[in-house]
């Protein structure tokens, strides 16, 4: 097994646990208040692996040392994070889990291209064949019976479906920023998970302040438990990407979709589990033809 393809399996199975926490305890919960909860709590359960680690001293000098390229890339990564965590979050609100991470999770068909366009990445045919069966989840995923346009109609005028498509595009930026300032920039893994986290918190904290509701004492327990989440699965996914290309991480990492809706299905016994389970294999055997 290459290195880092194990960290990837990992982060997905972790992170397909937080979609499905995320609808089964905070459904309706506001986006931005969520975020600013988790990502704190994640802050706490990280820092002690930070100062294991880095050290104090070593984490003043190395954030000192940060130049503007790798400030940027840090910016870049934090705002398209936190655009697809609060349009994946709405998404949820308004459509059920096994609807929506298929469609979410279609990351890497947004990834290859950019890695094309901008870092030189070779596109194979295999990769563009799973581009195309990474699509045809999302066309799936939609699927009711009846006509065949159909589903395109639904995913064209569905909330959930819009909100899920532009949680991947966003997140698919991030993959590739983060990748660059990982491998290319060298940002140390250990303090990059803090900044990043960090960095998202503030950006929306400013809209999580309008919004927070009266009071959240009765859900800090699962939001603490919802921290530790983020903390591990975002640790992982680091450490993935900082030692393989966004191209082979990110479709790894968004299998998190076939634990999303084996969850929703079984156990929130939502309805059409079939077909979009279909539709999250399909996915998968999309993003892994990508990733070869």
């Amino acid at each position: 097994m290459a290195p880092g393809i194990g960290f990837a399996v990992a982060a997905a199975l972790v992170w397909g646990v937080y979609l499905f926490v995320l609808k089964r305890s905070f459904d309706g919960f506001p986006a931005t208040v969520l975020i600013v909860y988790a990502n704190g709590f994640a802050l706490v359960w990280y820092t002690p692996v930070l100062l294991a680690s880095v050290g104090v001293d070593g984490t003043r000098t190395a954030i000192a040392g940060l130049d503007s390229s790798q400030l940027a890339l840090l910016v870049l990564t934090a705002v398209m994070t936190a655009a697809a965590v609060v349009s994946f979050i709405r998404a949820l609100d308004v459509g059920e889990v096994s609807y929506v991470a298929p469609i979410s999770k279609i990351v890497p068909v947004f990834v290859l291209p950019i890695e094309v366009l901008l870092l030189q990445q070779v596109l194979q045919p295999l990769q563009i064949a799973g581009v195309v069966v990474a699509t045809v989840a999302v066309y799936v995923a939609n699927f009711r019976g009846g006509s065949l346009a159909a589903p395109i109609r639904r995913a064209a005028t569905s909330r959930a479906a819009q909100l899920a498509v532009l949680s991947a595009a966003c997140f698919a930026v991030g993959d590739v920023a983060k990748r660059v300032a990982l491998q290319e920039l060298a940002i140390p893994s250990a303090l990059w998970v803090p900044l990043l986290l960090g960095c998202v918190l503030v950006i929306v904290l400013p809209i999580a302040i309008r919004s927070h509701p009266e009071t959240v004492r009765d859900d800090l327990p699962k939001l603490v438990a919802l921290g530790a989440i983020v903390a591990l699965g975002e640790y992982l996914t680091t450490l993935a990407f900082a030692v393989i290309p966004a191209s082979i991480a990110s479709p790894i990492v968004n299998t998190q979709a076939i634990v999303a809706v084996l969850l929703g299905g079984v156990l929130l016994d939502e309805q059409y589990f079939g077909t979009r389970l279909v539709a999250a294999l399909l996915a998968i055997i999309g993003v892994t033809m990508i990733a070869l």
